[in-house]
């Protein structure tokens, strides 16, 4: 056998092979420096801000949507509206309100996120997660019509969008335009980096809409079409009989999302060249080999529910675009049922995602601070905290997204306000009926105060769900969805119950004293890398009392948090030995000195108060 010309190549040049590949390899790995610093805030479009009332859905725009039915006098919902209270073509619909929701809109868009961007940079944010732009019938557009183009109710010119897109081959990349919408969007990537902002957009490739194009065309031309194998399709219409006999695989048996279609690589090729086609189309939207017009990565919608050798494709070409992008996978309940979350270890090995939407820390919060019957003591929620830093590789720790609170749970004021409750579950009163769906108390808005305060100074990144930082409250999907609530609009105060049932009213307006905490709190964070990328020691436990004390340090920089998650004002004293400091601790929140006695510091700590102290 001839021997191959490869194997007399000079080791030398063998040596530069392998350490490129290894620099690739090492590359491809790395999790973003800038996602482990990053303050985030979410951002549900349709619900946000109402920036330009000329593109508001109408109608027409919504074909396709649950319920498929829009009422003779529909209209755009008041944006100041009571949340309970059916207006006037929605009680000619005979349905309740949990009904009716699927019919509002209320005309958010990204002018309305352009004309707020000071108001983020004002709060501390730098890094923004959009819910799903694309096209889509729906309020929540996790229903696409297509990905190569953003919802053209959220940009400038809506009619001239459609004439847009039906000049184009879906199927072909070459022959696809840029929108209105499209514009607008570039133009708000643009104005987000020259702030030094970063922004993802949420990536559903599990599913897409029955409007979605490929799947139209599977509707009209059954077993002609091209698409068929794009999807799990069980049986095709046979037109020689007066049944529809279509019948097809949707999403947890939901036929509004059908299924992309899978092999043992995961999405099959055609589908996973047009996905492709999509990264690099909103990554480098000219072309150039330069991202920095783009979005800077991806959160990646019901992740587990995809291959794993898709998601290593998947980073590989991002990471390919721009080594600086940061993807992070929805990983969540591995038994919603039983209550079981997902360790998601498996998906941070360094080949496919950067982070993953850290729902274990939020529960571990909750029980420690906002439930009662459930409730676990400080040693045990050191615990909790401690077991995710074991479970998940350092390179990603710092970058995990820290929430407390999103799109598909309950907000966190009324998880506080309806303790025990397993989390994510049973959490508005359409599934549970003793659901309440007040606004916090005084004493429910010092437990706020506090799990914002254990979200910024504990490790991952901290990410705040629009309006949190307003007051904002509501139960689960669509409670959570309610508009968000601006302090130069006046709001009509919430009395309605969807049940019908008496309640207080309470008014509704924009709460400055949440905001001001909330902005202090990241303040405090950027001030102080140690609470991003320090070490996390807990030096100070008292079960009993639910004291709890922690370093976090980075180099030079100590910062040590003291809390009392208790309703009685509580005395600490914390031997000097405990901590790196001997004579002075300074609260960075509110300024006060605790000066060293007989070597220690004796601290008094009011309900459910945290210090912040250097």
């Amino acid at each position: 056998m001839k021997k191959s010309k490869y194997l007399f190549l000079p080791a030398l040049l063998i040596s530069i092979l392998l350490s490129y590949a290894e620099l690739v390899l090492a590359q491809n790995s790395v999790t973003p420096a800038w996602s482990k610093n990053a303050i985030w805030y979410q951002i549900f479009p349709e619900r946000f801000n109402n920036g330009d009332k000329s593109n508001d859905p109408k109608p027409d725009d919504m074909e396709g949507a649950w319920p498929y039915f829009v009422p003779e006098n529909w209209r755009n919902h008041p944006w100041t509206s009571d949340w309970y209270k059916l207006q006037p073509w929605e009680k000619e619909t005979g349905k309740d309100f949990y009904w009716n929701a699927g019919l509002r809109r209320y005309g958010g868009d990204l002018q309305g996120v352009l004309d707020k961007l000071d108001y983020l940079q004002n709060l501390g944010i730098t890094a923004i997660y959009f819910n799903p732009l694309f096209e889509s019938p729906s309020l929540h557009k996790y229903d696409a019509s297509m990905y190569r183009h953003i919802d053209n109710n959220f940009g400038p010119n809506p009619e001239d969008d459609e004439e847009i897109w039906a000049t184009e081959n879906p199927a072909d990349p070459s022959t696809w335009k840029w929108t209105t919408a499209d514009s607008l969007f570039l133009k708000l990537i643009s104005e987000l980096h020259k702030r030094d902002m970063k922004i993802i957009i949420d990536g559903v490739f599990n599913h897409v809409g029955n409007t979605f194009w490929a799947f139209q065309d599977v509707i009209k031309n059954q077993n002609n079409s091209n698409f068929k194998n794009w999807f799990y399709i069980k049986s095709f219409d046979d037109p020689a009989t007066e049944e529809n006999e279509f019948d097809y695989r949707g999403w947890y048996g939901v036929k509004d999302l059908p299924e992309l279609r899978e092999d043992g690589n995961g999405l099959i090729e055609p589908v996973r060249n047009h996905i492709f086609a999509i990264v690099k189309r909103w990554m480098d939207p000219d072309g150039d080999g330069d991202p920095s017009d783009g979005i800077d990565g991806w959160r990646l919608d019901v992740a587990d529910m995809v291959n794993h050798k898709f998601w290593k494709d998947f980073r590989k070409l991002v990471k390919s675009i721009n080594p600086e992008a940061y993807l992070t996978g929805e990983v969540w309940w591995k038994d919603w049922a039983n209550n079981k979350m997902f360790n998601a270890k498996a998906w941070l090995q360094g080949d496919e995602f950067d982070a993953v939407m850290n729902y274990r820390f939020t529960r571990a919060v909750k029980r420690f601070v906002s439930d009662k019957k459930l409730r676990i003591n400080a040693v045990t929620f050191r615990d909790s905290i401690l077991s995710i830093g074991k479970d998940y590789p350092q390179e990603n720790y710092f970058s995990l997204m820290n929430l407390l609170g999103s799109h598909d749970t309950e907000r966190l004021a009324s998880l506080i306000v309806n303790p025990d409750n397993l989390y994510d579950h049973y959490a508005n009163p359409q599934q549970n009926p003793d659901f309440d769906v007040r606004k916090p108390d005084q004493q429910e808005r010092l437990k706020q105060a506090l799990m914002a305060g254990l979200q910024m100074t504990l490790p991952g990144a901290p990410m705040i769900y629009y309006g949190d930082e307003a007051g904002m409250w509501g139960g689960d999907d669509p409670d959570d969805r309610k508009p968000m609530v601006w302090p130069e609009l006046k709001y009509e105060t919430e009395k309605s119950h969807p049940s019908g049932k008496h309640r207080k009213p309470d008014p509704v307006y924009f709460d400055l004293s949440v905001f001001e905490w909330y902005k202090k709190l990241i303040s405090i964070r950027k001030s102080n890398k140690a609470l991003s990328t320090g070490s996390l020691n807990f030096n100070y436990v008292d079960a009993k009392h639910n004291i709890l004390g922690f370093e976090r340090k980075l180099n030079q920089n100590y910062v040590f948090v003291l809390l009392n998650n208790s309703a009685a004002t509580q005395t600490v004293n914390i031997p000097v030995s405990k901590l790196n400091v001997k004579d002075l601790l300074i609260d960075q929140i509110s300024g006060s000195k605790f000066f060293s006695k007989n070597d220690e510091f004796k601290i008094i700590l009011f309900p459910y108060q945290i210090l912040i102290l250097k």
